[in-house]
């Protein structure tokens, strides 16, 4: 009976999404007042939607969403740190035993990357990666704001702003210094400077992925009747991905070079001591 209901419902299943995907053909799209090629412009250079900030500048929506996301994660951190960490026993919950885990992941990349200099390390790509993997998942919240245009806009994730990137990836290379300057003093700076490519690299390489997502997404809600799953789909599957590959990519690139330039100096003494011997 398991095998025939197994298979009763893959045929339904198969049979839904052909037919979504006749219908989505078949029905034209809804129509806008804006070409393709100006929607999709627009999401990556946000010249016309933009927004007031308390009526003093227009800003691009992705800035509104940033303080969004760092309000809404700096409150959760409060809360969890006021009523639930005192609460933590040692045969953990359900909600405990993801927090730990969470912060494990990030603090054995750290350490594993970073044996001798490993605790800020560990502290900044747990909070990079909280905030990436939250930040992308922000879009699909659909918080309404009001354009300078008086068009009504759902708010975009924060890094899908070019300025957001290049802010999250400048950073991570100054933590990267850091390290470089703390382990080998003024030498790991011109060791950190030697990847004068790697903030660029970074800033781009989250910008693009979350884009390319957006830019699917819009072509999909252009073409695609709204009435219909598909687009829904569409934009939930390349957000979730986007989310989990741009999470672990930057942080562990960070945890990489963090560990490089500030082992240098560690690796020098053990040759040393080697030749001596």
């Amino acid at each position: 009976m398991s095998k025939k209901r197994k298979k009763i419902s893959l045929i339904i299943y198969a049979s839904l999404i052909i037919i979504l995907l006749i219908a989505a053909l078949l029905v034209p799209g809804h129509q806008k007042g804006e070409t393709i090629q100006e929607a999709m412009s627009d999401a990556v250079l946000h010249e016309r939607n933009k927004v007031s900030l308390f009526g003093l500048i227009d800003v691009n929506p992705g800035l509104i969403s940033s303080y969004f996301v760092t309000l809404g994660l700096l409150l959760v951190a409060l809360i969890i740190r006021i009523f639930v960490i005192p609460r933590f026993k040692y045969q953990p919950g359900k909600f405990q035993m993801v927090l730990e885990e969470a912060v494990s992941f990030f603090d054995n990349m750290a350490k594993s990357n970073s044996p001798h200099h490993n605790r800020f390390l560990g502290a900044y790509i747990f909070g990079a990666g909280v905030y990436i993997f939250f930040g992308t998942l922000f879009e699909l919240v659909g918080i309404k704001i009001m354009c300078i245009t008086g068009e009504p806009m759902s708010l975009p994730a924060p890094l899908s702003d070019i300025n957001g990137a290049i802010m999250i990836g400048c950073l991570s290379y100054l933590v990267i210094m850091y390290g470089g300057i703390k382990a080998n003093k003024a030498k790991g700076v011109v060791l950190t400077l030697k990847e004068f490519s790697l903030p660029i690299s970074m800033s781009f390489r989250l910008f693009g992925a979350l884009l390319s997502g957006l830019l699917v997404t819009e072509l999909v809600y252009y073409y695609v009747a709204l009435s219909f799953v598909l687009p829904v789909v569409v934009g939930v599957l390349f957000t979730l991905i986007h989310a989990l590959v741009q999470t672990y990519v930057l942080t562990l690139l960070t945890a990489l070079f963090y560990g490089e330039v500030s082992e240098v100096k560690i690796k020098k003494k053990k040759r040393v001591k080697e030749v001596v011997a």
